[in-house]
């Protein structure tokens, strides 16, 4: 997984038997004993009793990481995902293993408060529950201790000591990467206990953060052997060069009876092409799931995906369109996928919602998986970098080859032979060379943590919400907020209001509960005039 040859030894190679006896799993940080079983061996049977301090873990979807993470545990616990229906999925994971227990489970949702105040804007990161058993969040708000936004203190004071997981954390662009290796030092500084998991990363990236963590005599480093890998091997890769042809394979997997997931990495190509196939195909049970719903609503969503899409009986045909929400943590399993090209580490992660579920059955079965090629301009690539797109194309295997995960590691390094670090500003941070900086005693003409993240979330109520927003509590403002980009709707002359998370008012025209939030609708002359504004 890495370049350093002299750390070779404290690796632990972990080729699990087939067959164990369910058993339970400690978790120290909440006095509490979680159960799951598996049907097959993978991490669990790996004891998480090692000394040292910190751990990483490097293993396929589907192996165990998140339950090894959280055996690593031994205080109250922070746990970090990089999408909102990942720390939904988990959230609501953790708080039923512990339902029996008297912890208290926490989860967040945004990075902050964000607000104009004098034409500028203005953040205030949303430390809430001090002292929680666990809390489940993005790793933006962390990001608040490395650049001293206001309430930074107390989240500093909060994760002193605890344990910090940081999960999934190869699915992070290239400057949040930067700003994880800031956040780590920080934690290290905090005298945290830090867990890292991921299923692809970079060498480059792997050799930065095992040094921060203090080398292997410091970290308990784990992954799978070979042997064990080639047991994960579930897909066979197709290339499409013209996006036409996914129409006619998506005729065939549906002809077949099988379950679809078809990724866009835009909410509007992902809106557009729901469209296009709920006309094509009326009478098939089909969805369309992002992060642009109000809340109460992608919760719904995400219960069906996975308690009635997932559990659809063989032979009955679905369709799922999604965006990059279902690339991590959401316990999910297809029959096939078409998919947009995305960065090789986030598609192995889109890879792993087909033929997900592990047993001996399915062990020698593979999946189909059809990635279309790149737009090749810079607009239509977005979220990712063009650059990044072509080569991770490239070093696809094709024609229905197998993707094995052996090889895996081999590609990532191909797509990222270097890991760029030297991207943030760090004139605006809170804590550098191992000191605290005043931020008071400081100029600062901006926000560094938005400048520097492109953090432009905002959030969203409708028009006919906005009476129960205002009158609700904590629980029912949250159920009707919708995340939405801040520069998309700032120019649009949309009120703004004071209560809870300080929404925006979208019209309800812009609205729809099937596709979600439409931007195009987004306009101060699409207000019920009927309203009081």
């Amino acid at each position: 997984m890495h370049s350093s040859a002299n750390a070779l030894s404290f690796y632990i190679y972990v080729t699990p038997s087939i067959n164990p006896s369910p058993r339970g799993r400690d978790f120290v940080g909440s006095n509490a004993l979680l159960k799951r079983c598996f049907a097959l061996a993978k991490l669990e049977l790996l004891s998480a009793d090692d000394p040292r301090q910190n751990t990483i873990v490097c293993a396929p979807t589907g192996a165990g990481k998140t339950d090894f993470l959280l055996r690593r545990c031994k205080g109250r616990v922070f746990y970090t995902l990089p999408f909102q229906a990942s720390i939904n999925a988990m959230y609501d994971r953790i708080k039923g293993d512990l339902k029996d227990t008297d912890a208290q489970v926490y989860l967040l949702h945004a990075a902050s408060n964000i607000k104009l105040k004098d034409g500028k804007i203005e953040e205030r990161i949303m430390q809430r529950m001090v002292g929680a058993s666990v809390k489940v969040m993005t790793p933006h708000q962390i990001a608040s201790v490395v650049y001293g936004i206001k309430g930074y203190e107390a989240m500093a004071l909060d994760l002193k000591g605890c344990d910090v997981i940081l999960d999934e954390i190869h699915t992070y662009s290239d400057t949040t990467q930067a700003i994880v290796l800031r956040i780590i030092e920080i934690l290290v500084a905090l005298k945290c206990r830090i867990h890292v998991g991921t299923a692809t990363m970079p060498s480059s990236l792997f050799d930065k953060i095992l040094t921060l963590l203090g080398g292997p005599a410091n970290t308990y480093v784990v992954k799978l052997d070979d042997k064990t890998l080639t047991t994960f091997n579930r897909h066979r890769i197709t290339k499409l060069k013209d996006r036409n042809e996914q129409f006619g394979i998506i005729d065939e997997l549906i002809s077949k009876g099988q379950k679809v997931l078809i990724v866009c990495n835009q909410v509007q190509r992902a809106q557009n092409l729901y469209k296009e196939l709920l006309e094509k195909y009326p009478e098939v049970k089909s969805m369309l799931i992002h992060s642009r719903f109000k809340r109460a609503d992608r919760s719904k969503l995400e219960y069906e995906l996975t308690h009635c899409f997932n559990k659809m009986e063989t032979g009955t045909p679905c369709l799922v369109v999604s965006t990059q929400v279902v690339e991590v943590s959401l316990d999910i399993s297809f029959d096939a996928m078409v998919t947009e090209c995305a960065p090789i580490d986030a598609l192995i992660q889109r890879f792993g919602r087909v033929n997900r579920k592990r047993t001996s059955e399915t062990i020698g079965h593979y999946k189909p998986i059809y990635v279309l090629a790149p737009y090749g301009d810079k607009n239509n690539s977005l979220p990712y970098s063009e650059d990044v797109l072509e080569r991770t194309f490239r070093v696809l295997p094709d024609n229905g080859d197998m993707l094995k995960e052996t090889e895996i590691q081999k590609f990532i390094d191909e797509v990222y032979p270097e890991t760029d670090v030297e991207n943030i500003d760090y004139t605006g941070v809170a804590f550098f060379d191992g000191a605290w900086r005043l931020r008071i005693l400081r100029h600062y003409p901006k926000s560094a943590l938005l400048n520097a993240l492109e953090i432009n979330s905002a959030i969203g109520i409708l028009q006919s919400d906005r009476k129960a927003y205002v009158n609700g509590n904590y629980m029912d403002r949250t159920s009707l907020e919708i995340p939405v980009n801040y520069h998309s709707i700032a120019h649009e002359y949309l009120e703004q209001i004071e209560s809870g998370s300080r929404p925006f008012i979208i019209p309800d025209k812009a609205y729809d509960a099937h596709l979600g939030l439409l931007m195009d609708e987004i306009k101060f002359s699409n207000y019920d005039s009927f309203e009081i504004l």
